[in-house]
């Protein structure tokens, strides 16, 4: 298969991205189409705008496909693509497919709880996830993954099908006759019709192949199989994970999720919502003076705030981010807050404080799920835009204490659909062999002794102990402004 290729398509809560492989493991090209803002229509509700994921999913495979046929390639030489995207949405489909509402994000409300009809739902034919909606879109099939239902989903993940139990059913407030037929991560759903062709550049007929809800393709694609390996994924929402062969139902600090390795599992602790999105909300609220000194000096923003943070000493000399910008289900009252200032703290200081806010939480979540798994970490693998940052490395490697390394491809989840559509094509025979042609390692950050000790004791004693004083006033605030 030495001009053979394959398709890796991810859509995010931030873009939708179309990498396009050769199946040695190199890439060809790629098209990238940011979507659009979410549209918040209440407190606590976030929604994607119009039709956003396909839309920008049709700019994105356009950019890709033009590019890969300026580069002299045979279109008809694609064998298959792998679709990944957003998880623990929620989508209402009219009987044609069509959406009946916007995208329901993950980051509403609305997703902590089981689905509900409401007057304003109207020809709601399906209950679906984003993949199953783009799914149909691009092959007029009525399938999905089995690997993207997370949360209020009558799923039996020990059958990788759905559940026979009507009380589950029932407490889901759904019937069969309203989800989709279900496949395994690496099985083919539909082929490209002529209409999805049209709009998007694609061939017709290319294989459509499912993967898994999106960190178990990142870990897939970071290539972390191997036990005692951990994926954190830099996203809008923060997210880590390690593989499993076991669905431990009994877990209490982690979720096992069905992995985009078919009949494995994917072992994920809490997170931080709107992780990366804080990085960018503070860039875009606070970063003008600093758009201008980067301008000045011919940087971008984000590379002088990198510069500026690496000089402040590890702890931000004691400024502290709790990073609870989007509130956690269990705890809907809470809110971020930045505590400990003092006039030596600049804008670096803030900077860096979020950086590290968001490795301390990670940390403690993350600490969790080894102590209950028995198995400790012994390497890290940083993906998403975030892992660009030497200062954002290094101080995962100093919180954790052990080796953390970036890969060449800093986004992982487009590798893990090309893993995914060529084992489904035949082009790999095992997925460890498939990860060893895609996943090219990059640098690795080594921990410094000295501030691992330091963030050893920031933690233990602040930052562990920070929600027990903050709860108390936050719950009376949140009734008040929510």
């Amino acid at each position: 298969m030495k001009d053979n290729y394959l398709i890796g398509l991810d859509i995010g809560t931030q873009s939708a991205k179309v990498v396009i492989f050769h199946v040695d493991g190199h890439i060809v090209c790629q098209g990238h189409q940011p979507l659009r803002p979410l549209s918040i229509p209440a407190p606590q509700l976030a929604e994607h705008p119009d039709d956003d994921l396909w839309d920008a999913l049709q700019l994105a495979c356009r950019q890709a496909m033009d590019r890969f046929q300026t580069l002299g390639h045979d279109p008809h030489r694609i064998q298959a693509m792998g679709i990944c995207v957003i998880r623990c949405c929620r989508v209402l489909l009219k009987e044609d497919g069509s959406l009946a509402w916007p995208v329901i994000n993950w980051m509403d409300k609305r997703l902590n709880h089981p689905w509900k009809p409401e007057p304003a739902y109207e020809d709601v034919r399906y209950v679906t996830t984003t993949s199953g909606y783009i799914t149909h879109r691009l092959t007029g099939e009525f399938k999905d993954t089995c690997a993207n239902y997370i949360g209020w989903w009558p799923m039996d993940n020990d059958r990788s099908e759905w559940s026979n139990d009507p009380a589950l059913w029932q407490q889901c407030n759904l019937r069969r006759e309203q989800v989709l037929d279900v496949v395994k991560p690496g099985e083919i759903l539909g082929q490209v019709t002529p209409e999805a062709a049209r709009k998007t550049g694609l061939p017709v007929g290319l294989p459509v192949v499912a993967t898994a809800h999106d960190k178990a393709v990142e870990a897939l694609g970071a290539g972390t199989l191997a036990p005692g390996v951990a994926l954190i994924s830099l996203g809008t929402y923060i997210g880590a994970m390690v593989h499993g062969s076991e669905n431990r139902q009994d877990a209490k600090h982690f979720w096992p999720f069905l992995a985009s390795v078919p009949d494995s599992y994917l072992y994920e602790c809490m997170g931080v919502r709107r992780g990366m999105w804080t990085i960018s909300w503070f860039r875009d609220q606070f970063g003008a003076a600093a758009q201008a000194d980067a301008h000045q000096q011919g940087l971008s923003i984000e590379e002088l705030l990198n510069q500026e943070s690496a000089a402040v000493p590890a702890g931000s000399d004691g400024l502290i981010t709790v990073h609870d910008w989007a509130a956690p289900a269990e705890a809907e009252y809470r809110k971020g807050a930045m505590i400990g200032f003092d006039g030596r703290h600049t804008r670096a200081h803030m900077y860096r404080s979020l950086l590290e806010g968001i490795v301390l939480t990670m940390k403690n979540h993350m600490d969790a799920m080894a102590q209950e798994l028995g198995i400790p970490f012994t390497r890290l693998v940083i993906s998403g835009g975030g892992a660009n940052s030497d200062v954002f490395m290094q101080i995962f490697a100093d919180v954790f204490g052990i080796p953390t390394q970036r890969n060449q491809m800093r986004g992982s989840a487009a590798i893990g659909c090309a893993i995914n559509a060529g084992i489904a094509v035949g082009c790999y025979r095992r997925y460890d062999q498939a990860v060893e042609k895609l996943v090219k390692p990059a640098e690795t950050f080594q921990p410094n002794p000295d501030n691992h000790a330091l963030y050893q004791q920031l933690n233990q004693q602040v930052y562990q102990r920070v929600h027990q004083y903050l709860d108390p006033l936050l719950q009376p605030l949140s009734a008040l402004v929510d």
